[in-house]
């Protein structure tokens, strides 16, 4: 592989001085994704030729098919061979036979390849680069469809890290794919092992390929004689069409390798899958999708992809995870089971009834979660940040139904001899192997928990405290033309009522009802009159907060909520041994209030009007294992230690 990605590579040499490095993958890519595909007609392209003498269109891509089994031909006269017979004419030559490949091979255009195929001729390199590639031999037979697909990510990874750019957003680890693949075969083991299996499987965010490559090899494994269906959905121009070469490659059906924003508009929306795979982009926006994705809510209800919720825009990867869920094969047709990795942030972000905690109620309600695992970090060659693969399933075993499997695999790592950017750590075989039989082991382990859905439910619970006010009349010079209005009335003549306040002195009120009292005299004899409500905001325009005075009390004589003292506090659905879930709200909360409020700040109460329901997975804290702080004596006995090595170093250097 690196002999054949080096050989490949320096033929970007040849490019030097009339491209800059950044624009190498512009010309290299296509001609490596044309020169496969020359190699893969070769043994059929008389065949092909006779055949589109006699029939065209329609009619001639079901000769070719069942004339030589591939879902793609070109009909030019032309090959590399007979290319560089005419170096002349070269040019005009190579567009006309990029031009009659069947309308099922779009990726040339993606490239924009017939411009560089003229800037190579005017800067006479042309027949340089095409003479290099006749000499690459990329026939299945001698390079695989597994060692193509790496190829074409090597080619990627070399062009970025050559023009400073993201690599790793272009594809994914092949160790943390081969993982994923496992875990999802997992629960289907003997099921892939019979003849003639056939299963889909479908990557909304399909990039170059890899996942879909991967699940296939990894089925091939298994069982030679099944049948993997691959499916992407890619927004990248570039990708999309190295992706789609890759497919001819494995003899997929190209038109399931489709081009657009999956968010705001599914290729595939009739469409659910035995299996989904995705690696979507973290902490990237989803502005441009956001109106599609708005409206699609809209439309679809609550039933639909983004039915359960909206994760903030300056992030979209958790529309990936609800998108998955729904396009999974419905339960009543056999169910579908889906992975994705996702950093830390899906588990825990947003509060109590928020989008993101919405979407894991949604789905732990609907129990779709199977398994949640860990990884090591330093995997992806982009980032050395922690990251889950989350295992979704609409059909669970009788046991692992109602609750989901937290498995953590951040230490079953080994040490990469070379880094790729960031990439440090690999999950190599053995570690792949045990991290699938803790899985497929479902106990509790040092590395596993088992934790029922509604363990992850919280209330977010609001406390207040009563508000105590005194009050004085002398106040009132100094209320703003808001506060007049309210207690007065617009357009009301407020002179007469703030003489009578200016009269009534600098007495201090410790009591709402009583301050009320006084004014409503003091008014009445100077003839004037207010509403029970405007007295009422009059005297909460006229308080100030004082712990000494008494409860202020609405009409009905509810103590009134000190704003200022507001305060709320997340309480888990198990508090107390509570295994009822929400329903058993009341009990526990009122449980709650007893053992952890009333002995601190008995004048309290929780308004439960304010009660919001919230779900999170707090993954790092149920694996935390505390350690004890070392012991004082031991810390001093390495203090004078150091103490003593460093005077002995002082007294050398003295001597």
């Amino acid at each position: 592989m690196s002999t054949l990605g080096n050989f490949v590579w320096s033929i970007a040499d040849q490019l030097r001085g009339v491209y800059r490095p950044h624009q190498y993958g512009g010309v290299i890519l296509p001609f490596t994704i044309l020169r496969r595909l020359d190699c893969l007609l070769e043994p059929t392209r008389d065949d092909v030729r006779a055949l589109a003498e006699k029939f065209d269109g329609g009619a001639l891509d079901v000769q070719v098919k069942r004339k030589t089994g591939l879902t793609f031909y070109n009909t030019s006269q032309y090959d590399f061979a007979r290319l560089l017979e005419d170096p002349e004419g070269l040019r005009a030559n190579l567009i006309d036979y990029i031009s009659h490949f069947s309308g099922n091979i779009d990726v040339f255009e993606r490239f924009g390849f017939e411009t560089e195929i003229n800037k190579l001729d005017e800067k006479n390199r042309l027949y340089l680069i095409v003479s290099k590639f006749a000499d690459v031999d990329l026939h299945p037979d001698t390079v695989p469809n597994a060692m193509m697909g790496d190829l074409y990510e090597h080619l990627i990874y070399k062009f970025a890290e050559a023009s400073n750019e993201e690599a790793g957003e272009h594809y994914t680890p092949r160790d943390a794919i081969r993982l994923m693949v496992d875990l999802l075969f997992a629960e289907e083991n003997e099921a892939l092992l019979e003849p003639g299996t056939i299963r889909t499987i479908y990557d909304p965010t399909a990039g170059t390929g890899g996942m879909l490559s991967v699940a296939e090899e990894r089925l091939l494994e298994r069982n030679p004689r099944a049948r993997l269906r691959l499916y992407g959905q890619e927004i990248n121009d570039q990708s999309y069409a190295i992706c789609k070469s890759d497919m001819i490659g494995k003899g997929q059906d190209v038109g399931n390798i489709r081009l657009g924003d999956t968010l705001a508009d599914d290729k595939f929306c009739d469409k659910t899958f035995d299996f989904c795979m995705s690696n979507p982009p973290y902490g990237v926006d989803w502005k441009a999708s956001e109106a599609a994705v708005k409206e699609g809510r809209k439309q679809g209800g609550p039933n639909g992809r983004f039915g359960p919720g909206l994760p903030p825009v300056s992030d979209g990867q958790m529309l990936f995870l609800t998108h998955l869920a729904h396009k999974m094969r419905p339960a009543h047709e056999g169910g579908g089971r889906a992975g994705i990795v996702l950093n830390g942030s899906p588990l825990f972000n947003g509060a109590a009834e928020s989008g993101p905690s919405e979407i894991r109620r949604w789905l732990l309600e609907n129990d779709l979660v199977d398994a949640i695992i860990a990884l090591p970090t330093d995997i992806f060659f982009n980032t050395g940040i922690a990251t889950y693969i989350w295992i979704l399933d609409n059909t669970k075993p009788a046991e692992r139904r109602g609750k989901v499997q937290l498995l953590d695999a951040s230490d079953l790592w080994t040490r990469r001899r070379k880094s790729l950017g960031a990439k440090r750590r690999e999950i190599d075989a053995a570690a792949r192997e045990r991290i699938v039989k803790i899985y497929d082991g479902f106990t509790e382990t040092e590395n596993s928990k088992i934790i029922r859905n509604s363990d992850f439910g919280y209330w977010t619970i609001t406390l207040e405290r009563p508000l105590r006010l005194n009050f004085s009349a002398s106040r009132a010079a100094g209320l703003d033309d808001k506060a007049l209005a309210k207690a007065f009335g617009r357009g009301t003549n407020r002179a007469p009522f703030q003489t009578v306040l200016a009269g009534m002195g600098e007495q201090i009120f410790q009591s709402q009802d009583k301050f009320i009292e006084a004014v409503r005299e003091e008014f009445a004899a100077a003839g004037l009159k207010l509403t029970p409500g405007q007295y009422r905001h009059l005297a909460t325009a006229l308080g100030e907060p004082d712990e000494s005075a008494e409860i202020v009390t609405d009409t009905r004589g509810n103590p009134e909520p000190d704003t200022s003292k507001r305060d709320t506090e997340n309480v888990s659905f198990t508090y107390g041994g509570n295994k009822l879930g929400d329903t058993g709200r009341n009990e526990t909360l009122k449980s709650y209030f007893e053992a952890e409020v009333a002995p601190h700040v008995p004048d309290a109460w929780i308004d439960l009007s304010k009660t919001k329901v919230g779900f999170e997975i707090p993954f790092s804290r149920l694996f935390y294992t505390y350690t004890p702080p070392r012991a004082l004596s031991e810390i001093d006995r390495d203090l004078e230690t150091q103490i003593a090595k460093i005077m002995g170093l002082l007294r050398e250097v003295e001597a």
